[in-house]
């Protein structure tokens, strides 16, 4: 959990700076507004940030094939074949369909005990779920040619909003902890909440990571994906 700095505007019956634990507090010199609303006592604007961890139910996989041949036609053939392999191997894990762009192919430098090669390469995309984790990985790392470009966690849409309204009640109740602390500081008696400002879509962001060597991976040990949500508030105090 964090916390950004509170800004409190007071009334003119109010003088000097006040310095609180959490950053600098300046003082208005003349009643505050929040939008329409008035606030003829002080007005107290903080931000809260809340954030949480889902369990991904699926992990969202990329996988880069490549193959080298004397020429464009050779190296082409061999991706072919390659990405055959990978279609049918990799078909049967995953939970949609896999995508797959146009390749693409380049000559590699030459030496001059060594000819100068053309090199194809593409790559495939989809997902997989918790059970077949593993086997991805597995497939990923033996194949020839094949190289596992990272994993994403993802959660299930259910689990995101349920987190987000859990994220939303927290940042509030924690508003309100800090406005009524902030209050009782100043020796006043009432606390109102004048507006909300949500920053940011409060989305999920998947956490990305690369094959690790090993002979066995555990879904439960991936990095899960976080969600994240700021508030900034402003409360009346008088």
């Amino acid at each position: 959990m964090f916390s950004a700095p509170m800004r409190l505007l007071c009334s003119p019956l109010m003088v000097g700076l006040l310095v609180g634990s959490s950053g600098l507090m300046g003082l208005a010199s003349s009643p505050a507004h929040a939008g329409e609303l008035r606030c003829d006592g002080t007005l107290l604007q903080l931000s809260v940030r809340e954030s949480g961890e889902l369990r991904s139910d699926r992990f969202r996989f990329s996988l880069q094939v490549e193959a080298e041949g004397k020429t464009s036609s050779a190296a082409m053939d061999q991706l072919n074949q390659r990405l055959a392999t990978v279609r049918s191997r990799v078909r049967p894990l995953i939970l949609d369909d896999l995508k797959i762009p146009a390749p693409r192919s380049y000559a590699m430098d030459g030496t001059s005990d060594k000819p100068r090669l053309q090199r194809a390469f593409t790559s495939v995309s989809g997902e997989v779920g918790r059970s077949n984790y593993d086997a991805l990985i597995q497939i990923a790392g033996r194949l020839p040619g094949v190289d596992l470009q990272g994993m994403s966690s993802r959660a299930d849409l259910a689990s995101e909003q349920q987190l987000k309204n859990q994220l939303l009640r927290r940042a509030l109740q924690q508003g309100k902890h800090r406005a009524e602390t902030t209050s009782d500081a100043l020796g006043l008696k009432q606390v109102r909440l004048l507006r909300i400002d949500q920053r940011g879509d409060g989305s999920i962001r998947p956490l990305s990571f690369a094959k690790a060597a090993s002979s066995r991976f555990n879904p439960d040990e991936a990095p899960q994906p976080r969600q994240s949500l700021t508030l900034n508030l402003d409360y009346c105090l008088s």
